[in-house]
């Protein structure tokens, strides 16, 4: 099959996706949930375009929703239970602080067998680039704009969710860190879609994450998609919700096929289904594709 033919179908396929999951999903709030890795909202009182809100240091998100200002946080998955606070600053120069109580959550663990021990254990020429690369996730993590954030995420590709979030993995029977997005089992060449409006800030191949793509949706909101076969967009490329921008591939650290969906809120990576709308009956089966 020619090029041409081959990137008119996968366009097609991209656009019929976009209408599957989007029908039947009306725009909703994304849900909150007081424990680590989940979402903590506050509503604000008085608010003004200078207002600027803080949750445990780090700013967050303010939006309108049905005549009502919010601020939203990520909550990390270190944070403790107990109070967790959010700091409210006006332009006036008032200050005020406000707390939400964080649960306890306890994650199961996964065990992998990666057959790529290179990916489990880097050679030490690896490191350099390794470590080059986590600069430029931390500096994407990072981004923050002050345009309107975009929070009516849709599902970014159709598969089944192979892994949860918050995992606590062992490779090869060797602890990693947890498990910090959801992972999408599809096809390869799958189409990946933009799950919300957004700018392209980062892309490229990465030694773990393999072909990646990181998209600003304002105000610290941030989408990332790894393990991509194709990539369709490049830095500085403005999104729509439902574009093209890859496909599912298994590039990188993998044992398959799959989307890793990550959402980041205030430098904090939380559960992306909180952020999505919910889906007929699917489930999650813990294990990796």
């Amino acid at each position: 099959m020619n090029t041409c033919r081959t990137e008119l179908i996968s366009m097609t396929i991209a656009a019929g996706l976009a209408c599957l999951l989007c029908a039947g999903y009306a725009q909703a709030l994304p849900k909150q949930s007081l424990v680590p890795g989940g979402l903590a909202f506050i509503k604000l009182d008085n608010f003004s375009p200078d207002t600027k809100v803080y949750f445990e240091g780090k700013r967050v998100a303010v939006f309108q929703h049905d005549d009502e200002w919010l601020a939203m946080a990520g909550i990390p998955l270190r944070q403790k239970p107990g109070k967790a606070e959010f700091a409210i600053e006006y332009g006036d120069g008032l200050r005020l602080k406000t707390s939400v109580t964080v649960k306890a959550k306890k994650y199961k663990e996964q065990h992998l067998t990666i057959t790529n021990k290179r990916k489990v254990n880097p050679y030490k020429q690896d490191m350099t680039r390794i470590t080059a690369e986590s600069k430029r996730k931390k500096a994407a993590k990072r981004v923050w704009t002050d345009r309107a954030p975009a929070i009516d995420f849709i599902w970014p590709t159709e598969g089944r969710i192979s892994s949860i979030f918050g995992l606590r993995r062992f490779f090869n029977e060797q602890a990693r860190k947890p498990h910090t997005g959801l992972d999408i089992a599809a096809p390869e060449g799958t189409p990946v879609l933009a799950a919300a409006d957004g700018k392209v800030i980062e892309s490229g191949n990465f030694f773990f994450s393999g072909n990646m793509i990181y998209v600003d949706h304002g105000q610290g909101i941030i989408s990332l998609y790894a393990h991509l076969h194709s990539i369709s967009v490049k830095p500085g490329d403005v999104v729509k919700q439902g574009q093209l921008i890859g496909t599912v591939g298994e590039t990188g650290r993998v044992t398959g096929p799959h989307l890793h969906f990550t959402v980041i809120a205030n430098q904090t990576l939380i559960d992306p289904l909180f952020m999505l709308p919910e889906k007929h009956s699917d489930t999650a089966d813990e294990k990796q594709p």
